[in-house]
């Protein structure tokens, strides 16, 4: 009986402070969010960020913390506009679904039935591709694989579907996930073939007047426009710098949206209590739920609290699972701005993180820490965690440019005389590229659609080249130029991986 008595004893004191313990980790929202925030800020370099949270159909809170701008006491506040980026695309796919509730089309149609001229290099693929095939990243393609000649370039959407059309898919249809903007940018085409309205117009009428999201842009070129709004940063050499808005409206139903915290606030708001607002039905349930349906398997993803998680993709987001809880979520990058939006419909919760550098796994460990609070979950400090890795990831990136400057220095001759490797180059899907010399047998290499960009070539020695683009986005890069019978051929292009994995050879003409 004493041995029962005990036991019974011990359980209830678990009991007790197990609740306890789980009712203080919601406090965390409460107390001691602020510090975490304004902490994380000034050690991860983020200028501003804004959060919103939503429990049980209520926002719980919703802040704008940080400024707008390096070196200007304009600050943050909830509506504030920043670049969303690839969080758009639960926009473009949620209008789509919203017009298959209203029998206006099915997810299942063809491309073909809407866009005629819609070709894919596997002429099959293209032949028998379905708007929900857009929507899930299944073409067959790698991910980001033609976004160099698409992302911030003056390409128009037509030409940006014609190309799409000429990309060699490394995988056959439908058997593997890779992460196509273009495809998403198809998708969002096909609203005006349906509706007679341009996607950045049905979707202001269908879904940001109703949800009362009036400060939101669908399109990148009205952001320098608006007075409340960041400014985008990244890290050159170590240093925060502001940099331009990237224009990316040929792309636009894939990542063009700027949003503020109060507006996706209203969108998160919708999107958990079944696409009503008060008694208004503005999203049909049934649109909602055709997105978080699971189309493909992504992988797993290993979480750094020890969980292997699977990931899965519906339409325009992310599925995981998490703590025993499943997560509609997807993350948004474009030049100066990181976010994430994360829901959890079982507990009808949502997070909004919105960041003005692309430089940062704020947005990451920060929803992971909201989460955590939730669920209650110890505290991880899943942003010193995430910092610990990113530094170890920078020195080692830093450590290998320096090597790459310091034999910048060494003024190593290239193997031919710099006007041999100047010229017009072409790149079957890109388009054309020219070089021209320099000083100091410097090279300087300008791109037909990036007008605004250029690279700076430096010798390294024989035929490969130290490159610096204007554009930071696109990082820094070893170019080797091939040389056959004493003469240039072609070169081997290659851009940060945040914009594209594959390298382009360009011939030279």
């Amino acid at each position: 009986m004493k041995k029962i008595l005990l036991l019974f004893t011990v359980c209830i004191s678990f009991i007790t402070v197990t609740q306890a313990q789980r009712a203080d980790r919601t406090k965390f929202i409460r107390d001691s969010l602020d510090l975490y925030i304004s902490r994380a800020l000034t050690n991860w370099r983020v200028p501003g960020i804004a959060v919103c949270i939503v429990k049980d159909n209520k926002i719980v809170l919703v802040k704008g913390y940080g400024i707008k701008e390096l070196g200007l006491t304009n600050y943050v506040d909830v509506n504030t506009l920043f670049m969303i980026g690839s969080n758009t695309k639960a926009f473009t796919a949620t209008a789509l679904a919203m017009l298959q509730a209203n029998n206006k089309l099915s997810l299942d149609d063809k491309v073909t039935k809407y866009i005629p001229e819609f070709k894919l290099e596997n002429k099959y693929a293209g032949q028998e591709a379905m708007v929900r095939d857009l929507l899930c990243h299944r073409l067959g393609l790698q991910t980001f694989q033609g976004d160099f000649t698409f992302y911030n370039t003056n390409l128009t959407r037509a030409d940006i579907i014609k190309k799409l059309g000429e990309i060699k898919a490394p995988y056959p249809f439908r058997t593997k996930w890779g992460y196509t903007n273009a495809a998403f940018l198809t998708a969002g085409e096909i609203i005006p073939r349906v509706t007679g309205k341009p996607w950045e117009i049905y979707l202001k009428e269908a879904i940001f007047a109703p949800l009362g999201m009036t400060n939101t842009l669908a399109l990148s070129k009205n952001l320098p426009k608006s007075l409340n709004r960041t400014v985008p940063h990244t890290l050159t050499d170590g240093r925060l710098t502001a940099i331009p808005y990237c224009q990316i409206d040929g792309l636009a139903p894939a990542g063009a949206i700027s949003s503020s915290a109060s507006d996706m606030g209203k969108w998160v708001l919708a999107l958990l209590n079944n696409g009503k607002v008060g008694n208004r039905q503005v999203i049909p349930q049934a649109a909602i739920q055709a997105t978080r349906e699971p189309q493909d398997i992504v992988g797993s993803q290993y979480h750094l609290n020890g969980e292997n998680n699977f990931e899965l993709y519906g339409l325009g987001w992310f599925i995981q699972d998490y703590s025993n809880h499943r997560l509609i979520m997807h993350d948004g990058g474009v030049n100066g701005y990181l976010s994430s939006v994360t829901l959890s419909p079982q507990d009808n919760l949502g997070i909004i993180i919105l960041t003005n550098t692309d430089q940062n796994r704020l947005y990451e460990a920060l929803r992971w820490e909201i989460l955590d609070a939730y669920f209650g979950r110890g505290y991880r400090n899943y942003s010193d965690a995430y910092l610990k890795i990113y530094k170890t990831q920078a020195a080692t990136a830093q450590q290998a440019e320096r090597k790459l400057r310091d034999t910048v220095l060494l003024n190593l001759k290239p193997m031919l005389p710099a006007i041999a490797y100047a010229g017009k180059y072409s790149n079957s899907l890109y388009g054309s590229m020219t070089i021209t010399q320099g000083e100091n047998n410097d090279l300087e290499m300008r791109f037909e659609h990036h007008p605004t960009m250029f690279a700076k070539l430096q010798p390294l020695g024989g035929n490969r080249f130290y490159v610096t683009f204007s554009d930071a986005t696109l990082g820094k890069a070893v170019f080797p130029f091939t040389v056959q019978n004493g003469k240039v051929t072609g070169v081997k292009v290659k851009v940060a991986d945040f914009v594209e994995y594959n390298a382009y050879e360009f011939k030279k003409e």
